[in-house]
């Protein structure tokens, strides 16, 4: 597939802190592309760079075929875009503000179909102020599609929102790839990257430290495995760590986390040593490795919030 998106060693610094070292990657035609990363990774400041905000000090960033730095107009004509917040006039409503905005393109579309597609009928001519934190991503998400945008940059979409209202979201952004769109996300959300994207980029202290598939990273990672297991009467660390392929045992509370390169084996001999013991099995799961483990193997720690 065609890359509609592609970024070259993307530099920007802020004073002495370089924000972004030396990023690269390219997004697909038609694909969703996640920018997975704490905050404070530079993700942020890799799409505003891209989408024209902020001037890069290095690199080279081509958007729908043009050069995004010599043209950044040309540019801002293809791609539609939602920050991490939209600021509006508290009393505009969002009807107005569709009209507004769609005024700035020369290609746009109508009102009332963004209405219709972002489920805004019933706040059409509220004002801003009124609305739902949901229902205003909603609205900005209709913004970023005013101009019939080939590319859709969605920097950390659902961020503050409920439950219900995620969903909603992740339904509308997966609408936009079955439209034929193209989307890139930033996000700090494991799941949600997972759920969402077809590849990510996994971007920490500035710089890529893997891309993929998520599945594919996960199954081309080291991480193993774990059986989470919860007895009615404890089982000694020493007794647990003899079991043919366990490599770790954490203990958090009553439930005991065992990490092993040979499950099956491994659960068997976990059972008949709790048989043996007359030690009664209260729950057992086995985790497969998640792209956190990924994340931890790739980084040293956890996801950062």
């Amino acid at each position: 597939m065609a890359a509609k998106v592609i970024v070259k060693d993307l530099v920007k610094r802020y004073g002495s802190v370089e924000a972004v070292r030396g990023v690269s990657f390219e997004v697909n035609d038609g694909e969703i592309f996640g920018l997975l990363g704490p905050n404070g990774a530079g993700k942020t400041s890799t799409v505003e760079c891209v989408i024209g905000l902020r001037d890069p000090d290095g690199g080279s960033i081509n958007v729908c075929g043009a050069d995004a730095i010599a043209q950044p107009a040309l540019v801002k004509q293809k791609i539609g875009a939602q920050l991490q917040a939209t600021a509006l006039q508290d009393k505009i409503t969002p009807r107005e503000a569709l009209k507004l905005f769609g005024s700035f393109y020369q290609r746009h579309a109508t009102p009332e179909s963004l209405i219709e597609r972002f489920a805004l009928a019933e706040k059409a001519d509220s004002k801003y102020d009124t609305l739902s934190g949901g229902q205003k991503q909603r609205l900005a998400l209709a913004l970023a599609f005013v101009n019939d945008p080939e590319v859709l940059f969605l920097d950390e979409p659902t961020t503050g929102l409920d439950p219900q209202s995620r969903r909603e979201l992740h339904a509308s952004i997966r609408r936009m790839r079955e439209d034929g769109r193209t989307v890139l996300l930033t996000t700090h959300y494991i799941e949600e990257a997972h759920q969402l994207c077809d590849r990510i980029a996994v971007i920490d202290h500035g710089k890529v430290i893997a891309i993929g598939n998520p599945d594919e990273l996960i199954a081309n990672s080291r991480s193993r495995p774990r059986i989470s297991l919860k007895s009615t009467r404890h089982v000694e660390k020493q007794t647990l760590l003899s079991l043919p392929g366990v490599t770790g045992v954490h203990e958090n509370g009553d439930c005991v986390e065992i990490h092993t390169s040979t499950t099956s084996q491994t659960l068997i001999d976990l059972v008949k040593t709790l048989d043996a013991q007359g030690n009664e099995l209260l729950d057992l799961h086995v985790q497969k490795p998640s792209l956190e483990d990924v994340f931890i193997e790739l980084t040293g720690s956890r996801l950062r919030e």
